[in-house]
Formats: structure tokens, C-alpha cells, sequence
């Protein structure tokens, strides 16, 4: 085989391992969590972020609350759950694109890993690295539900209350829940520790990012109410979506 014909062949080669890899298999290895933290004044769990596997079971979604002022956002990724999740050495960076959720009030990353590991989402703001607790994928083990099904509406004038149930899974120790419109703007973010939510009292809010005062609801046009509840190790167990209207 002449010079030309062998680099042919190697180039060939090269793209097609090019074209396999994944985040499980980096072509280059990337810089450690602890290494990008050295010299560095951060701040561990003041990233809200969680992550779940999508009604296609192979990608999953890596959502994430980016405050005001918020910079240089990315995340880091174990090779495995095999790994203490405490410990930063053993996560990488991992490169991926941020895409919008809700026009942009939240953020996230689609990946499509093939074995379960731990992620740690992190962003500068204020001087200083903050960084979410870590998240442990299940999506192999424990994938997401989708019942859109479970949750239930009680009108109460413009402030109706949404109630709903666990899925397959309970081990639900937090549920968020966001109304929007029909721009899919967000309206509210909540957090709330009972499965009961009504629009717009704080009684039983434990966290709130809704971005201001929101606004009351009108009769007539077409909302939506989408609802995660996140485990304890931050892994969505279920997602449900309704859309509703003001009577």
C-alpha cells in the first residue's frame, strides 16, 4: 500500500472513532473538578439543579436554575457511581450545549450517558465558584416517569390549587412546580415538600424563584402547570405537564 493509500485508510479510521464517542468515552481527558478549584473560594449546594432521563430513555436532562449574574456556567461528570460522590478528583468536565427551558429562566443540558455516574453543575457569580450538590443519574435504574395523569385541579377563582400523587416511584423528597403561560414564559417556580400547591399563596413554599410578583391568572386563556418530583440525590422520579384555563 503506497504512503497516500495508508493515510487514507488512518484518516478513515480516525473519523470513525471520532464519530463514537460519548461523554462515558472522552477523546480527551478533561480537567478534574478539584484541579479547576484550586486557589478558588466556592461554595458547595447553592446551584439548584437536578437531572432526568427523558421519555426516550437513552438522553437525559441536566436542568439547572441560573441566577442573575451567574457566568462561566458548565459540568462535571464520574466515570461511574462507583465513586465517592464527595470527592472531586474524580469528576471531569464535561463539554455540552445549554439549551433554554422556559424561554430561558431555566437551563439545561441534554446528554446521552450509558452508564449511570454523578454530576455537579457549576457557575461563577459574586467572586466566587458555586456548585450544585451532587446529582446521581438513574436513568437505567430508576427512569423518569412521564404521568401527566396524576395531577389534579381544584378551581378556586383565579387561584386554583393543583394536588397530585407519586408515580411509580416514592422516594420523592421535594416537588417543583412551575405555571406558565402560553409563551411558555415562567410565571412561578416553587418548592414545595407537600404534594399540594395553590396559585399563588406561599403557605407551604419551602424555596422560591419565581422571578417577581406573579401575575394573576386571567379567565379565558390557556396555562400550564409541569411538575418535577426530585429524590434526595436530586434525580427527577417524576415529570407530569397539564395545561388549564381559568373558568
Amino acid at each position: 500500500m503506497g504512503t497516500k493509500g495508508f493515510f487514507l485508510v488512518y484518516l478513515l479510521n480516525a473519523l470513525f472513532l471520532l464519530s463514537c464517542i460519548s461523554d462515558d468515552a472522552p477523546f480527551v481527558k478533561a480537567t478534574t473538578l478539584e484541579t479547576d478549584l484550586t486557589d478558588k473560594e466556592f461554595v458547595l449546594g447553592n446551584v439548584i439543579a437536578c437531572a432526568a432521563s427523558n421519555e426516550d430513555p437513552t438522553v437525559v436532562s441536566l436542568f439547572l436554575y441560573p441566577r442573575d449574574g451567574a457566568t462561566n456556567i458548565s459540568y462535571y461528570q464520574t466515570a461511574s457511581i462507583e465513586v465517592d460522590q464527595n470527592d472531586f478528583s474524580f469528576y471531569t468536565k464535561a463539554a455540552g450545549k445549554l439549551l433554554p427551558v422556559f424561554n430561558g429562566y431555566l437551563l439545561k443540558y441534554e446528554i446521552a450517558p450509558v452508564h449511570e455516574k454523578w454530576l455537579i453543575v457549576a457557575f461563577e457569580e459574586g467572586g466566587k465558584v458555586h456548585l450544585s450538590n451532587p446529582i446521581r443519574l438513574k436513568q437505567n435504574a430508576k427512569p423518569t416517569a412521564y404521568l401527566p395523569e396524576n395531577i389534579m385541579l381544584q378551581p378556586s377563582g383565579t387561584m386554583p390549587i393543583f394536588t397530585w400523587e407519586d408515580g411509580v416511584l416514592d422516594d420523592a423528597v421535594i416537588y417543583f412546580q412551575v405555571v406558565s403561560n402560553a409563551n411558555n414564559d415562567l410565571l412561578s417556580g416553587t418548592y414545595t415538600v407537600d404534594r399540594l400547591f395553590q396559585y399563588y399563596t406561599l403557605d407551604n413554599v419551602v424555596l422560591n424563584i419565581s422571578p417577581q410578583q406573579p401575575p394573576d391568572l386571567d379567565p379565558g386563556p390557556t396555562y400550564g402547570f409541569t411538575l418535577l418530583a426530585v429524590s434526595e440525590d436530586n434525580w427527577v422520579n417524576l415529570f407530569s405537564s397539564i395545561t388549564f384555563s381559568i373558568p
